[in-house]
């Protein structure tokens, strides 16, 4: 539980800067532009080399992209019937896919279901949640920011030239083993940056009184990502005859918070700041509970 008190006081910690007004208004933004030019390119560098795939992990590998096509149905569906301004839209359209799979992901799957199973959960993130936010999340980005709607060659133009996506494309093509020892560390300290400038820049946006806009879109979005994912990610596990431990895997990993690396994202392409930083930060205290609700449920079966 770690990681949830690390987050939890990163936020907390953000909230209090807020409060004594230690840092300009536009903190949050810088913050989140210095992680998706910086930090992200760095991870991506990092992990994407190192992409391969058992066979036998296939359900891993499905799970979140069935989820990805559910979510934007059920987002689509919802914000026709309640009215959402396209800018909550995006933000639903990128954070209820998207959950913090890595840095939460990881060490709660070591220390509900045992260290060994941490491999299966960097198959659902590596192959799911990272290439997801490298695709969907920029496609996004490309349609809902602007003034006008983007034709075909503009999208394509905003995803090509995004930092993560020719990251994505370097990382693949050059690989990161011809990296000296010096620049082997310098990225991985970059990399190790993401995690607290998001947070911290989460907590300075953080509100505790929603506005009330945005209300029934939070509700929404964590009742789609922490119930309805999870139990859907089950049904799938269970159709695909998946094994236990890939099975409990992959519904625990669709149970985490919306994903701060999504979150930076959106926020710092100016979508429903406020909204965004809810998402994450009350992600993170909802997925406290429901979690732990979801792995006794896995235990029952």
């Amino acid at each position: 539980m770690t990681a949830f008190a690390i987050i939890l006081l990163l936020m907390a910690l953000g909230k209090f800067c807020a409060w004594l007004r230690l840092f300009p208004d536009d903190a949050p933004e810088t913050l989140n532009r210095v992680v998706i030019h910086i930090c992200l390119p760095a991870l991506i560098f990092i992990h994407a080399p190192g992409l391969e795939l058992d066979p036998g992990l296939i359900p891993l590998v499905v799970t979140p992209w069935v989820l990805l096509a559910l979510s934007i149905g059920i987002v689509l569906a919802v914000s026709r019937i309640l009215g959402f301004s396209r800018e909550v839209e995006a933000v639903l359209l990128i954070l209820v896919p998207l959950g913090n799979t890595s840095f939460l992901g990881y060490p709660l799957i070591a220390a509900l279901l045992g260290e060994e199973l941490v491999a299966y959960a960097v198959v659902y993130d590596q192959f799911g949640s990272f290439l997801i936010v490298c695709t969907h999340a920029l496609v996004v980005l490309a349609i809902y920011t602007g003034s006008t709607r983007p034709t075909p060659g503009d999208m394509i133009r905003k995803v090509v030239t995004f930092p993560p996506f020719v990251a994505l494309v370097l990382a693949l093509v050059l690989g990161n083993h011809w990296f000296p020892g010096w620049l082997d560390e310098l990225v991985e300290l970059l990399a190790g940056m993401l995690v607290p400038l998001v947070t911290l820049a989460v907590g300075l946006q953080l509100r505790l009184r929603l506005d009330p806009p945005h209300r029934v879109p939070l509700a929404v979005g964590l009742g789609a990502k922490l119930l309805v994912l999870p139990a859907a990610a089950w049904g799938l596990g269970l159709g695909m005859g998946a094994g236990s431990d890939v099975l409990s895997v992959g519904v625990l990993e669709s149970a985490m918070p919306p994903m701060i690396t999504a979150g930076a994202l959106a926020a710092a392409a100016g979508l429903a700041p406020r909204l965004t930083a809810a998402m994450v930060g009350y992600g993170v205290l909802v997925s406290a509970l429901t979690i732990p609700l979801w792995y006794w449920l896995l235990g029952l079966a």
